[in-house]
C-alpha cells in the first residue's frame, strides 16, 4: 500500500494520527510499512502464553487481505517511529466488528497504551455504524480481561470459542442498548 493510498483511506474515514499523546506515543492506522511490526508484536505476546495457530499467521502475514480490504482496519502506537502497540478491528457481520491481535509490546506496558489503542479501535467501530464489537481470549490473561471488563465487555461464552483452539472466552461490547446477544446478527 502506498502513503497515497493510505491518505485517501484516513480522509474518508477521518482517521490518522492523534496529536502526541504522553511520552511521545501517538495513535495511527495502518500503513505497509508496518506490517512485520504487527507481525513481531503479535507473536511476541503469543509465542509468550500460547502457540502460533493457522489462524493468527493467515492474519499476521497478510494483514491487508484479512483486515484492511475487508473493511476493518488496524490501529498502531508509534513511541517515536517505533511501533510498541497495535489492535485489529475484523467486520464479523453487518452490524459487528471482531477486535483482534491486540498487542503491547512488555517494555511499553504500564502506559496505558492498551487502553488508548481500545479506545481508538472502538470509536472506529461506532463511527462505522457498528452495534458491537466481540472479542476471544483465554481466561488465564487476567490483565487483559480486566481491561477488557472496564472499557464495558462482558463474557457471552466460556470454554471453546470459534476460530482459535486457545480460546476460552467469549466477550462483547453493545455499542447500542439494544439487548439482543451477539447470537441475533450471525447469518
Amino acid at each position: 500500500m502506498t502513503a497515497g493510498h493510505e491518505d485517501s483511506r484516513l480522509a474518508a474515514g477521518g482517521e490518522g494520527r492523534d496529536p502526541q499523546l504522553g511520552g511521545g506515543v501517538r495513535l495511527t492506522t495502518y500503513h505497509e510499512a508496518y506490517r512485520a511490526d504487527f507481525e513481531r508484536l503479535n507473536l511476541e505476546w503469543i509465542e509468550r502464553y500460547f502457540w502460533v495457530e493457522d489462524r493468527d499467521r493467515v492474519i499476521l502475514q497478510d494483514p491487508w487481505t484479512e483486515v484492511i480490504a475487508r473493511g476493518g482496519e488496524i490501529f498502531f502506537a508509534l513511541d517515536g517511529d517505533r511501533p510498541v502497540g497495535s489492535v485489529a478491528m475484523r467486520p464479523w457481520d453487518p452490524h459487528t466488528y471482531e477486535l483482534t491481535k491486540m498487542a503491547v509490546s512488555p517494555t511499553a506496558q504500564g502506559r496505558g497504551l492498551g487502553r488508548r489503542l481500545l479506545d481508538r479501535a472502538v470509536s472506529w467501530a461506532k463511527g462505522r455504524g457498528g452495534r458491537r464489537v466481540i472479542l476471544f481470549s483465554h481466561t488465564s490473561l487476567a490483565a487483559a480481561l480486566t481491561l477488557y471488563r472496564g472499557m464495558g465487555f462482558r463474557t457471552v461464552r466460556l470454554g471453546p470459542a470459534p476460530g482459535y483452539e486457545r480460546s476460552d472466552i467469549e466477550m462483547v461490547l453493545d455499542l447500542e442498548p439494544s439487548g439482543e446477544s451477539v447470537e441475533d446478527h450471525r447469518d
